[in-house]
């Protein structure tokens, strides 16, 4: 720890730090959805089925999935300096080769190894929010990160369908690897870990220890083996449980706008795609607006002492709820109509995505990224389902028993959180350290 002044004021390297981490989600679900706005071409070329196109929309996610465990257990071994990296560059390369697909099988072993290096990525960006910022400025953090998704996408949209038209689907898959190649070289030679950050001064690292921040401590005092006994303790909590459940319905209705969502406009609701390229940019602001809100009004209402279950719970519990008005877009024909209850379900979507800090909040201390990489996984068992069904549901032309299966899973998801999370309080066990 550096030598504290007592007159120095803390410095402000953790907000540049949630910058990075800001650009790095962007980056993120930038190649998670280029997928969705190429998915019309791409259909036209490969003559592909609702169901082979709802098996390609799934393939991220098959390994994504499989490897959040692993991942979890990597981003304890290693610094986010160099993983994060790595898992950039080498996400964004497989990126770049999607522009290269022959057909169904290749563009769909593309789509899986993209999953497996962007795999760490959210266990990643948990372990740097928490050991760079103290417990009461966490949500708000998470909120801004979380917010990349949402707010990137929204403008990305119309920009990626622009592209698409100039330099065609593989051009698009081509354009947005390269950026995230460039990017992963500029977090490797801007992030450093709090101890280890060469601008960072002691009045900030004390703020940030004295709030409960981790600093990276986590990983130099705590890097033990991986035991089964701790995969069978993150998976024995009914309150964990509920956060797992929870994320799992969060994320059905995100992948629904992830994948099907251009198409549904283009395809389904007859928008062309210039509009619906336009169109889909709508409720990934609305999402952006619900997420950022929810981050600042949770923290704002613990500083003032409403109680942290309250504080923590109602922004998710009331955000999927409102996710499930995805259903009123069944009952309504004028695109400003459709647009209307889809923004309001993808605001909802985004007021309840502060769900990483009970991940933070509730898991034993020693067992905080293990829990990250469960949550995680079960929460992208959804990138595989709803994808997967709303094509099996879409395949005669109907595509409103699929908005009728999302809406449920939201309701779900806030049924979850109302009879399962309970007292919001950290787990301790025995073997933590306090």
């Amino acid at each position: 720890m550096k030598a504290l002044n007592p007159n120095a004021k803390p410095s402000k390297i953790r907000y540049q730090v949630l910058f990075l981490i800001f650009v790095n989600v962007v980056i993120n679900y930038m190649d998670r959805s280029n997928l969705a706005v190429a998915a019309s071409e791409i259909d036209k070329e490969f003559k592909l089925t609702p169901v082979q196109l709802g098996l390609v929309f799934s393939a991220f996610s098959w390994t994504y999935l499989l490897f959040q465990i692993p991942g979890g257990i990597l981003v304890n071994r290693f610094s986010p300096h160099i993983l994060y990296a790595i898992c950039l560059i080498s996400w964004s390369f497989t990126t770049v080769m999607q522009g290269f697909a022959k057909g169904f099988a290749s563009l769909f072993g593309l789509r899986m190894a993209t999953g497996v290096f962007e795999a760490p990525a959210f266990s990643i960006n948990n372990r740097v929010v928490s050991n760079w910022f103290p417990d009461n400025e966490r949500a708000s953090a998470i909120a801004v990160y979380t917010s990349g998704q949402f707010l990137g996408l929204a403008f990305l949209m119309p920009v990626l369908s622009m592209i698409q038209l100039e330099v065609g689907w593989r051009g698009l898959f081509l354009v947005t690897g390269i950026i995230g190649i460039i990017w992963g070289i500029v977090w490797y030679l801007f992030y450093r870990d709090p101890l280890r950050h060469k601008r960072v001064n002691a009045a900030e690292l004390q703020h940030i220890e004295n709030g409960g921040g981790l600093l990276d401590k986590q990983a130099a005092e705590k890097k033990t083996a991986f035991r089964w006994t701790d995969l069978k303790a993150v998976l024995s909590y009914r309150k964990l449980w509920g956060i797992y459940i929870g994320q799992f319905a969060v994320n059905s209705t995100l992948w629904f706008f992830l994948t099907w969502f251009p198409k549904y406009l283009a395809d389904y609701r007859g928008l062309d795609f210039i509009k619906s390229g336009y169109w889909v940019s709508v409720p990934y602001v609305a999402a952006f607006t619900g997420i950022l809100c929810s981050g600042f009004l949770s923290d704002y209402l613990v500083k003032k002492g409403v109680s942290t279950a309250k504080a923590r719970k109602l922004p998710i519990i009331i955000g999927l709820l409102l996710s499930a008005f995805i259903l009123g877009a069944n009952y309504v024909n004028l695109p400003g109509l459709i647009i209307f209850f889809m923004s309001l379900s993808f605001f909802g979507v985004g007021f309840a995505s502060i769900t990483w800090i009970f991940v933070s909040t509730l898991a034993p201390k020693h067992l905080i990224n293990l829990t990250g990489g469960v949550f995680n996984f079960i929460g992208q068992l959804a990138g595989i389902v709803v994808p997967i069904v709303i094509g099996f549901l879409a395949r005669g032309g109907n595509f409103a028993p699929a908005l009728v299966f999302v809406a449920v899973l939201g309701l779900l998801g806030a049924c979850s959180y109302i009879f399962l999370v309970g007292n919001v309080e950290r787990i301790k066990r025995g073997d933590d350290e306090y």
